[in-house]
């Protein structure tokens, strides 16, 4: 014998129906075919200020000033026999006080197999609630619109940011880099003639100078690709040696800087899947920085080396220690610290450093003591 499941008792069912009816979010009244009413929930009363013994038995018309029995003889009634419901009608109920209550009104007529009408249910909605619910609804339209608005605005700018990139771009690589090339060649060409010790200072002194801007420039179009959304790109190569690269920079600053000791240590002895142009770019700005910063009188040692599945570069120099408040803020773009008025740079060198650093998934960082400043780049050989 199979098991019954409990059912919930028809009364129940009729009690939450009844519920729902009275305490609807609209009111609602019924009417008997010769118009006269003879259901209406609580909330239809609690709007109007009448009993529901006050309503029942009485027609539409005792909640309706005569502008309104006007219009419902006129227009509702005439809807009604003719295609047995409207919708969306405004039409003023008047409470129990006396008041105006703005409604919109709907109604729907019940009918037998005949076609005979049994009854009229008419749905009323307060007018204010309709108003806020459209408003709303405008609002949100009108909101839509300034988003799309805002969305075009914004396209529009990122193209125009992407052509003044482009633009700043091609005056950094082009418009810039083409003088110094030039500068850089005369004086290499002078430099092989017979000359006074004086005209060979001022041509040193001349590719020093062309030195410093090409650094100055790369620091600068690196720095406007990160901030305009390029970012630092990188072409890795791990078939071809970094040691050229990094002894090649060496040399431009030893014949840029005679006066200085540059000491270089390395000890490659793996392939290092890395941008080459990037890694010699990161030695320049460490090695100019220790060359500003170091001590005059003390060389500046530049170390690279591979050991344990890593690559490991680092550069150092003696002098004064690096402050705990500049340690904050060293790898931020424009700091340049406290430097002598005689220096020059735009405080990129050390930010684009990290940069690249973190473009290889590698580490930059800088230890600084009484003896000895050191900044150690440290990046897995192979990612």
């Amino acid at each position: 014998m199979s098991e019954l499941t409990p059912s919930v008792p028809a009364s129940s069912i009729i009690e939450d129906l009844e519920d729902l009816y009275e305490n609807a979010p609209c009111g609602y009244l019924s009417l008997e075919p010769g118009g006269r009413i003879f259901k209406v929930n609580k909330t239809l009363c609690n709007w109007t200020g009448y009993g529901p013994e006050e309503l029942l038995g009485k027609r539409l018309h005792h909640l309706l000033n005569i502008a309104g029995r006007m219009f419902y003889e006129t227009h509702i009634a005439p809807l009604l026999r003719m295609q047995g419901f409207f919708h969306e009608v405004a039409l003023d109920l008047v409470t129990a006080k006396g008041d105006l209550l703005p409604m919109i009104v709907n109604a729907a007529e019940r009918r037998d197999s005949e076609g005979k009408p049994i009854s009229t249910r008419i749905t009323f909605l307060r007018a204010t609630e309709r108003r806020r619910y459209e408003r709303e609804l405008l609002d949100a339209r009108d909101q839509s619109r300034s988003q799309e608005a805002a969305a075009r605005a914004s396209l529009t700018s990122e193209r125009e940011t992407s052509e003044l990139r482009e633009q700043f771009i091609a005056v950094l690589g082009h418009d810039l880099r083409n003088p110094l090339a030039s500068i850089s060649a005369g004086a290499r060409i002078l430099l092989r003639k017979p000359k006074d010790e004086t005209e060979t200072k001022v041509l040193q002194m001349m590719e020093t100078t062309v030195l410093r801007m090409a650094g100055l420039i790369d620091n600068v179009l690196d720095f406007a690709r990160g901030r305009l959304g390029g970012g630092i790109t990188l072409s890795r190569n791990a078939d071809t040696s970094i040691e050229p690269v990094l002894q090649q920079v060496v040399d431009e600053l030893r014949t840029a800087m005679p006066d200085r000791r540059i000491e270089s240590d390395f000890r490659i002895t793996q392939p290092i899947n890395c941008d080459r142009t990037r890694l010699g770019q990161l030695v320049s700005n460490l090695l100019g920085n220790a060359l500003t910063h170091g001590a005059p009188d003390k060389p500046v040692l530049v170390r690279a080396l591979t050991d344990n599945g890593m690559f490991e570069l680092s550069v150092s120099n003696a002098g004064e220690p690096i402050s705990a408040e500049a340690m904050e803020h060293l790898f931020q773009p424009f700091f340049r610290g406290r430097v002598r008025a005689s220096l020059q740079g735009l405080g990129l060198g050390l930010h684009i450093a990290s940069e690249i650093a973190r473009a290889h998934e590698g580490t930059l960082t800088v230890k600084s003591d009484s003896e000895e400043t050191r900044f150690t780049f440290l990046m897995p050989l192979r990612i």
